[in-house]
């Protein structure tokens, strides 16, 4: 019995390793040797030890091929997941659950933009994307029988690559940075039932405290560092995933030299640097999403200035795996496609890349720039979404520019639904790009921009968007201050503050408010003295931060309750911080008679929910367990028993959203890049996990631990060590 007993735990072993080998390690693609392709010439990929790939290439187009079989190697199914969720095919591989995702990218008609594009780019564009999609494909069609482990668990294979794949997951970035229309609504719904004053103050456009020009990115010039060159800081704030949002990618060929992060399914370099110029990038947040209210009759007829129109109907098929195909039928107007039907009021949804009178691929242009003037002229054709740039070069200039296509509104803000049938609120074209905000060699040699409005007052164009706090922007402004010279590592420890100076002044005000009530509430006794005690860092270890976590929680509540009773849940947007900032210093008796009772009455709210959720004893919590979060993979890490080993660790993360290094549960600084103009082989840059989204590979969350404790990576650039080096070479030579 022994003996049969250890046969059977052998092939149980035995067919272990085998489907271990056959799922998870057959598919890691080959990083060294020779590989005959289609390439014009020898195409040479080679991979630091990061798995970071550096391409040079004989010619632009084996260039491109290279880098999207390149990507395909490491990140194949984090693309065909993207491009599905970009075109609302994501049900017919996940099932039922994927459902209203698909429904929300065909409402915006993402498909069929990126289709629209791809008839409008130029020659030169298009042969960059058609490169780039020939050498993706050409990896699928050489593994076809041997994919990364998702697609054998999801049961599917990857179709062709197309330039119109790589269009939909820009505009699907588009509309995660842009997806303002909710936020219309939701003021829209606070203001029916509550005070018009006092809504419209919890939602201004700016709070008059903004820096200027105002993620984060920031550039210092030559006269502020140690090495008499600027240096470029940039660390994008994007929703965390496994494999990383960024791609790393060094490119070399006639005419381009180019280093940085790309995303998966996108040729080029977004953010990064070349020979001569270095450039990062934030979110913009402007508004160029609207909402039009439609006067609809049952046969599809609406109104618009005076004129009865026939919307036009998309009716398309779901496919949806385990079920019948689900038909999909979107109404069309005049302003774009109806997102909403409530109570008998159809809402249609104006979205700038809808309306685009030509589309531009512009990041090989971005990439081979060489100065301020050819920067400038490339943005001048950014299509978007609306980013502020900060740009430094060789020759010791800096600047920034704000680029993208922004709507004109007149007569309105855009910040709620408005009349569609009237014509009074339509769009009066594009802002010009010589009246966005730039700034070239500013006085005082540096330019630093968080999401917050650089707009200046008194603009004449109306100004809308969903910004950001000036928090972050005046704290790496302060800290930029404090000293004369900078070196390039030190800008990580800027990338890295988790100082609030919005939670530091709520602690304080709450503590102010307690001594002049004189309050002797013992459930609140030590909370006051652990504020009082409290430098502001949102770290892991400490009660203070969570007791103002809390603390700011029940303000905000109060205070749109006050605005609009019943309605407080709709209030929580990035500019909320500042808004009651202001209202707290203040202190408007039209608020509130008794400001201190109030905040003295979240405080005791603020205790009871800590105590609920962390026990009795105030001085025991902990913010770590607050923030506790690992970065799961979407169908790895659901894998009964095995998920958790595909995950990353689960750690208390440090920061909060009014820090520099802002975090939460839901994002965080996606990547760290600080270039270094005197010496481009000292740039640094690091991204959240790593580089290969295939489990066994080396490279896939090598970078998690680095990136965890705020170090990064030298960019290796002019002198490249290889750990593996893979040749195409032409078939038939």
């Amino acid at each position: 019995m022994l003996r049969y007993v250890n046969y059977a735990i052998a092939v149980a072993l035995v067919a272990l390793a085998t489907i271990f080998y056959w799922i998870l390690w057959r598919p890691l693609p080959p990083t060294s040797g020779t590989i005959l392709t289609v390439v014009q010439e020898r195409a040479i990929i080679s991979r630091d030890s990061l798995g970071v790939p550096h391409i040079e290439a004989s010619t632009l187009d084996d260039v491109f091929f290279a880098q999207g079989f390149a990507t395909a190697q490491d990140r194949l199914w984090q693309m065909d997941a993207v491009r599905r969720a970009a075109t609302g095919e994501l049900a017919e591989v996940a099932g039922a659950a994927a459902l209203e995702s698909d429904r929300d990218s065909r409402r915006l008609r993402i498909a069929r933009i990126a289709e629209e594009q791809e008839r409008q780019l130029d020659p030169g564009e298009r042969k960059v994307l058609a490169a780039y999609a020939r050498g993706v494909n050409y990896f699928i069609e050489r593994n076809g029988n041997n994919l990364p482990v998702e697609f054998t668990v999801l049961g599917y294979q990857p179709r062709p690559w197309r330039i119109a794949d790589t269009l939909a997951i820009g505009l699907l970035m588009f509309k995660n940075m842009t997806n303002s229309w909710k936020t219309d609504l939701a003021k829209s719904a606070m203001l029916d039932g509550g005070s018009q004053q006092k809504v419209n103050q919890l939602f201004p456009a700016r709070t008059g405290s903004e820096t200027h020009p105002g993620s984060n990115a920031w550039v210092i010039s030559a006269a502020r560092t140690a090495t008499g060159k600027p240096i470029v800081a940039n660390d994008p704030h994007l929703e965390w995933g496994l494999p990383s949002t960024w791609y790393m990618t060094h490119l070399k060929a006639p005419g381009l030299n180019v280093t940085g992060v790309t995303l998966a399914g996108v040729p080029g370099i977004i953010i990064g640097h070349n020979e001569n110029i270095a450039w990062g990038m934030t979110n913009l947040h402007y508004d160029v999403q609207d909402l039009y209210s439609e006067t609809m009759n049952n046969a599809g007829q609406y109104v618009s200035q005076g004129q009865t129109q026939q919307a036009k109907v998309e009716t398309e098929l779901i496919k949806v795996k385990g079920m019948r195909p689900v038909e999909a039928t979107q109404i069309v107007t005049g302003h774009g496609p109806i997102v909403l039907n409530d109570a008998n009021r159809h809402y249609a949804l104006r979205w700038i890349p809808a309306e685009l009178p030509a589309f531009r691929y512009v990041f090989l242009r971005l990439n081979q720039a060489r100065n301020w003037q050819e920067f400038q002229a490339v943005l001048k054709d950014y299509p978007g979404p609306a980013m502020n740039f900060v740009y430094g070069d060789t020759a010791g200039n800096i600047g920034y520019q704000v680029g993208g296509m922004l709507p004109i509104r007149k007569g309105f803000d855009g910040t709620e639904p408005v009349d569609g049938t009237s014509g009074k609120f339509e769009w009066q074209g594009i802002i010009p790009f010589s009246d966005l905000p730039s700034s070239y060699n500013p006085p005082s040699g540096m330019i630093v921009t968080a999401n917050q409005n650089p707009f200046p007052a008194g603009s004449p164009y109306t100004i809308s968007g969903n910004f950001a706090p000036y928090y972050r922007a005046n704290q790496i402004e302060q800290r930029l201050n404090s000293r004369k010279t900078w070196k390039l590592e030190e800008m990580l420890a800027i990338q890295t503050d988790v100082y609030s100076p919005f939670s530091h002044f709520l602690a304080k005000q709450a503590v102010a408010s307690i001594e002049k009530r004189r309050a002797t509430n013992p459930a609140i006794t030590d909370a006051t003295r652990i504020l009082k005690e409290w430098d502001g860092q949102m770290i892991e270890g400490k009660a203070a931060p969570l007791i103002v976590t809390y603390l700011f929680q029940h303000i905000r509540k109060v205070i749109a309750d006050r605005a609009s009773p019943g309605k407080a849940a709709s209030y929580d947007f990035n500019i909320a911080p500042a808004v009651i900032e202001q209202l707290m210093r203040e202190r408007s008796a039209d608020w509130f008679p008794d400001w201190d009772l109030i905040i003295l009455r979240a405080l005791v709210d603020a205790v009871e929910e800590g105590q609920r959720n962390q026990g009795a004893n105030v001085n025991k919590w902990d913010y770590g367990r607050y923030t506790e979060m690992s970065i799961n993979h979407p169908i790895l890490g659901r894998i009964p028993w095995a998920g958790p080993y595909f995950n990353t660790s689960t750690v208390p993360m440090r920061g909060s959203g009014t820090t520099v290094k802002q975090t939460s549960r839901r994002l965080g600084p996606s990547m760290r890049f600080i270039a270094d103009l005197s010496n481009w082989d000292s740039s640094l840059n690091n991204i959240t996990i790593g580089q290969s989204g295939q489990f066994l590979s080396s490279h896939y969350r090598d970078q998690w631990k680095d990136y965890l404790a705020g170090r990064s990576y030298p960019m290796q650039f002019t002198s490249v060590k290889a750990s593996d080096v893979l040749i195409l070479s032409p078939a038939g030579k």
